[in-house]
């Protein structure tokens, strides 16, 4: 035991780990629960009685001389990482990070909405999953209604008010005249779902804004003309619109929006399909029973909405010929979004 001992005092002196692991890795070695000083105290309990004071005293100097040289290694590798660091100059340029770019859907919602905060528009937003009410029943949609038709809905329950995804925002539209005070001027941007097949020109999820104002004496002009200005400050100031008579179960009289194109400025090309007019949006004066659905007075109040698609604003502002895009994730296609920031 003797020679042991000495010999492992030999060792912690000539120690010289620099490494944190190392360290860590000797002090498990000697001081651990199956180190070589704790085996050492296990044989002592088989020395002789008049040997134990002696090999007693060498066995304590021995560990501690172990737990001195493993705190003064480990003192002076903290030393030398404080010394490295302190030589950092943390004024030196970072390496440079390529950045990513927003997507177009999102670029152009969010250019739709500030278009109409500008104009005192308010944003509302609303669940995806919604009820037969307020995607349907509310909006003058009955069960046997034909224009139900026209949404080839995804379901998520049956019952006798079904659970589905929405068809649109217009959703939002009836939540918010049912909890907010008159008048209301807001618009909705969120995603919505339709059953169909995929295609360059359909998707089964796709976005919308629709907007909605409600006020005392509100008129078709004063729809007409925010249209007007909306389309103005999205496609630039000589855009001009068309207003097509149209059909919407929620709005009476309903009609399409059409702006001149930005492209051949009217004179007929491969985008407008020769027509010098691009459709963008429908809109229309909300129907009485609308209104009195939510529980607004329709012969004291009176409003219009609108609802435009996402991704037929945005191909039409950087001629995207194909809606899958959007959704692929190419990273191809979203660079060339990144000006766009």
């Amino acid at each position: 035991m003797k020679e042991k001992i000495e010999a492992l005092m030999a060792e912690i002196n000539d120690l010289k780990c620099k490494k944190e692991q190392e360290i860590e890795e000797a002090r498990v070695r000697l001081l651990g629960k199956k180190g070589e000083i704790t085996r050492l105290f296990e044989e002592f309990r088989t020395v002789a009685p008049e040997l134990k004071k002696e090999f007693g005293q060498k066995l304590n100097i021995l560990k501690n001389a172990a737990a001195a040289k493993i705190e003064e290694l480990k003192n002076a590798a903290e030393e030398s990482a404080d010394s490295k660091e302190a030589s950092f100059d943390y004024t030196m340029p970072g390496d440079p990070m390529p950045l990513g770019s927003r997507h177009p859907v999102s670029i152009v919602r969010e250019e739709i909405v500030d278009i109409f905060r500008k104009f005192g528009y308010d944003v509302a937003e609303g669940p995806e999953i919604e009820d037969d009410w307020h995607v349907f029943e509310a909006l003058n949609f009955p069960p046997e209604h034909p224009a139900r038709e026209m949404q080839d809905t995804f379901f998520v329950s049956e019952s006798d008010n079904p659970v589905l995804l929405r068809t649109h925002t217009s959703s939002v539209q009836v939540r918010a005249m049912e909890k907010m005070p008159l008048p209301i001027r807001i618009v909705c941007p969120g995603r919505v779902f339709r059953n169909e097949a995929i295609s360059a020109r359909a998707h089964c999820i796709f976005h919308q804004v629709e907007g909605l104002y409600i006020d005392e004496n509100v008129t078709f002009a004063d729809m007409k003309q925010a249209i007007l200005l909306f389309a103005r400050e999205m496609f630039g100031p000589q855009t001009q619109i068309r207003m097509r008579p149209s059909y919407f179960p929620f709005t009476e009289p309903s009609a399409e929006i059409d702006v001149s194109c930005n492209i051949c400025h009217g004179k007929g090309c491969n985008i407008c399909k020769g027509t010098g007019w691009l459709e963008i949006m429908g809109c229309g004066m909300v129907d009485p029973n609308v209104l009195e659905a939510s529980g607004i007075d329709s012969k004291k109040y009176s409003g219009f909405a609108f609802g435009m698609g996402v991704e037929r604003i945005a191909m039409l502002k950087w001629q995207v010929k194909d809606l899958r895009n959007y959704f692929e994730n190419d990273l191809r296609f979203l660079k060339e979004f990144e000006t766009s920031i």
